[in-house]
């Protein structure tokens, strides 16, 4: 079969950590992540950790915040009037949103503040800003 290159279709099963070992994802128990190495599915440090490997082969890679989600950017955090937001908000802090632009893009953002008059939204990925290291077991390489 070979080892996993760009334009294979794989599947894996991963757990993603940060630094300190806590878990934000697994596919432990479930279905295997299935994908095509060099589309941009996913971030690209995962995508080149899985070059090279061998079905049945394990590893543990590190990946840098530029491989990962980004360096967090805090001109992704807006504070809007609370009179821009639709009445029937009950804003809570951590609640998920989705914002449209003119251009029809849907952005989705994260209530990080309110006050009396404001709400402040952050459009960063939950991850972004973090080292991230991936348990990740090539399953399989498909045509």
């Amino acid at each position: 079969m070979g080892q996993a290159k760009v334009g294979d279709t794989v599947t894996v099963h991963y757990t993603g950590k940060l630094t300190d070992g806590t878990v934000f994802d697994s596919s432990s128990g479930g279905d295997p992540l299935e994908f095509t190495i060099g589309t941009g599915q996913l971030i690209p440090g995962f995508e080149d950790a899985v070059v090279g490997m061998n079905a049945g082969d394990s590893k543990t890679t590190h990946i840098p915040v530029e491989q990962a989600y980004g360096t967090y950017r805090d001109d992704m955090v807006i504070e809007v009037d609370r009179e821009q937001m639709p009445p029937e908000l009950e804003p809570e802090i951590g609640q998920q949103l989705q914002l449209q632009q003119p251009t029809g893009q849907v952005i989705p953002v994260v209530i990080t503040e309110i006050s009396d008059s404001t709400i402040t939204l952050d459009a960063n990925h939950p991850l972004a800003g973090e080292d991230l290291v991936f348990d990740i077991q090539l399953v399989g390489i498909g045509a």
